[in-house]
This record gives C-alpha cells, sequence and structure tokens, in this order.
C-alpha cells in the first residue's frame, strides 16, 4: 500500500493531476468567467489556494476512513471465508471416512449374500434423496443405521458451511470494490492537491505546512504521583500511548498506514493504544465510541480528540490543549493544537 501511495507522488505531471487541478482552481477562483473587456477571472490568492488545498486533503481523509473500514470488513471476511473452507474441508474428510466405513459394510453384505438397499443407495452418487425418506433408519440394523444417519449428518453440515462460504465470498467480493472505489477517491483528490500546491512557491508551500513542534514542547506525561509539573495521563497504558506518539513524531502520512514506518490518523492513534496494551478499531467513526466520552475541559494525555462533524480526522491529547497527529500526506506525524481543527469530541480508551 504504501508503494502505491509512493508511486503516485511521482505523477504530478500526469495529465489527469493537472485536469484535476485545473478543476480545482476553477473551483477556487469561480469559474473561469471573462468580464465586459473580455479579461479572465483573477488568479486566486495563496489563501485561496490553501483553503481549496486544506479542503481536498480533509476530503481524501474522509475517503481514507471509508477505505480503512471496508478494508477491515474485507479482511474479516477473507479469514471467515479461510476458516470455513478449512472447516469444509474437514468435514469432507469425515465424510470420506463414513462412506468407507459403509463401502466396507457394502462389501461384507455382498460377500454373505447381498448389499442391503439402505447401504447401496449411500454410495449412489446422490444418497441424500433417499436419507429424505423416513425409513431409512428402519431398514437398517444398529450398527449399520448409526453409520447411516453419521453420513447424513456430515452431508447436511457440509452443505451448511457450504452455503455460509458462498455468503462469505459475495460480502468480500462487496467490500473489495469499495476498496477499489474508496482508492480512486482517494488518489484523485491526493492528486488535485498537490497540482494545486505545484502552483505556490516555496516559502508559500513553507508557511502551508508548518514542521509543528518539537516533542520537548510539550512536558512528558506523568502517572501517579511526581515532581514533574508536566500533565498527568490518565493512567499507566494511557501513558504509554503518549510516549509511542512522542516516538512517532516526524514519520509519514500515508493513507492507510497503520505502523511502524507511517500512519494515517487513525492508524496512528489504534498503533499507540495498542501499545498501551488496548485494541481499539481501525476507523475514526468506530474509534469514537471506545471508551467513555469527555468533555474538552477534562481532558487528559492520551485521551483520542476528534474532529469535523462527520468525525474523519482523531489525534492523541498530549496536555497543553496540543495532540500529536498525522495531518496528511505532506506533513509527517506532529504536535499541534487542538484548535487546529473544528472539534467534535473526545472519548478516553478503557
Amino acid at each position: 500500500m504504501t508503494a502505491t501511495v509512493a508511486s503516485h507522488r511521482k505523477t504530478r505531471q500526469h495529465r489527469g493531476a493537472r485536469r484535476a487541478a485545473a478543476l480545482a482552481l476553477a473551483g477556487v477562483a469561480g469559474v473561469g468567467v471573462l468580464n465586459g473587456t473580455g479579461q479572465a477571472a483573477a488568479r486566486p490568492t495563496p489563501a485561496q489556494v490553501k483553503g481549496r488545498i486544506d479542503a481536498l486533503y480533509q476530503e481524501a481523509e474522509v475517503a481514507t476512513q471509508h477505505y480503512n473500514g471496508a478494508k477491515e470488513e474485507a479482511d474479516t471476511a477473507r479469514a471467515e471465508l479461510s476458516r470455513l473452507q478449512d472447516e469444509a474441508a474437514r468435514r469432507t474428510r469425515k465424510l470420506n471416512a463414513a462412506k468407507a466405513e459403509l463401502g466396507t459394510m457394502a462389501a461384507n453384505q455382498y460377500r454373505s449374500g447381498g448389499v442391503d438397499p439402505t447401504v447401496r443407495l449411500m454410495l449412489s452418487a446422490d444418497p441424500q434423496r433417499y436419507l429424505d425418506g423416513a425409513t431409512v433408519l428402519e431398514r437398517a440394523g444398529s450398527h449399520q443405521a448409526n453409520a447411516v444417519a453419521g453420513f447424513a449428518r456430515r452431508l447436511g453440515s457440509i452443505r451448511q458451511v457450504r452455503d455460509r462460504a458462498h455468503v462469505t465470498a459475495e460480502r468480500l467480493e462487496r467490500t473489495e470494490g469499495a476498496l477499489r472505489r474508496e482508492r480512486i477517491t482517494i488518489v484523485r483528490k491526493l492528486d488535485a492537491a498537490e497540482a494545486l500546491l505545484d502552483r505556490l512557491t516555496e516559502e508559500q508551500r513553507r508557511q502551508m505546512s508548518p514542521t509543528g513542534p518539537s516533542r520537548d514542547d510539550v512536558p512528558a506525561p506523568l502517572v501517579g504521583d511526581g515532581a514533574s509539573a508536566g500533565p498527568k495521563a490518565a493512567g499507566s497504558r494511557a501513558a504509554r500511548a503518549v510516549s509511542f506518539a512522542y516516538a512517532a513524531l516526524g514519520k509519514p502520512y500515508v493513507w492507510g498506514a497503520t505502523g511502524p514506518a507511517a500512519f494515517d490518523c487513525s492508524g496512528l492513534t489504534q498503533a499507540a493504544w495498542k501499545s498501551g496494551g488496548v485494541a481499539l478499531p481501525r476507523t475514526t467513526y468506530t474509534q469514537i465510541g471506545s471508551g467513555r466520552r469527555v468533555d474538552r475541559s477534562e481532558l487528559a494525555p492520551g485521551d483520542l480528540v476528534f474532529f469535523y462533524s462527520g468525525i474523519s480526522h482523531v489525534g492523541l491529547y498530549v496536555g497543553d490543549g496540543k495532540m500529536i497527529h498525522a495531518p496528511h500526506p505532506g506533513a509527517p506525524v506532529r504536535i499541534a493544537p487542538i484548535d487546529e481543527m473544528p472539534f467534535a469530541a473526545a472519548t478516553r480508551p478503557a
């Protein structure tokens, strides 16, 4: 996945990206309408371009969270399908063993004067046709009845497992289709944003992408009593999550990444809390339901802070009104004020 992102960054001169940039600029500056004197509309200001780039990044992040959710579902479906296929194979082996037992029984009966119709039907191409009859067990002796009944159970269980596998395979196909669609959306948004960035000067680009404070600018969290004046994390697990986030500072943003070399926003918070022994779900939409909600005035280091009305971005609170987060492509994991984006909610994982 990282290779996919890296490769698309190298194709900024691609005609499609340039066309996307032109459309994005048109959205900023208005539709390049000519005035009465035949002059083109004014070129958008750097602030307008920045606004459009920020919007594209936010739209890409929404698509990224949808992608992450679809990928999680696809991974679950793929694992379930593999389990069902293994289960079907295991049950088929038992079915074959039961059929072999019936074959041995048939051979013994043949040597003693003929094959019982019950066993003969068991060995036919479609034994279920006869097993559906209510008199099958009445026509067999005790041992033979058990063998026939066991064969019927195994035949039915295999069909049930295969039916579930079929449903799971269809679900996997749907989620893989969603993955492909979200991937296309993400790449298009990022291409358009990068093409707009290409139109800015180096100084303008630096102003748009501050490096953010270093890890030394925020005191390390404390757990329990201590002499430091730094903000206290809400428990040892939260402290480990914050320490992990500090160690990730400077690592690149890559959509869909969960570390250790790169992260997207929810991938960073998931990995940070995993280091503290807590398993968070993959997306911002599901992470907000992990743990209890906390008011903004009650924030403690380690809390998850969410942004935008659609809950499309998340960071890890580290104290003093700041968080560590993975902002967007081209902006590495950094410390930023939580006022940088529209605050939506906060939770404290258990």
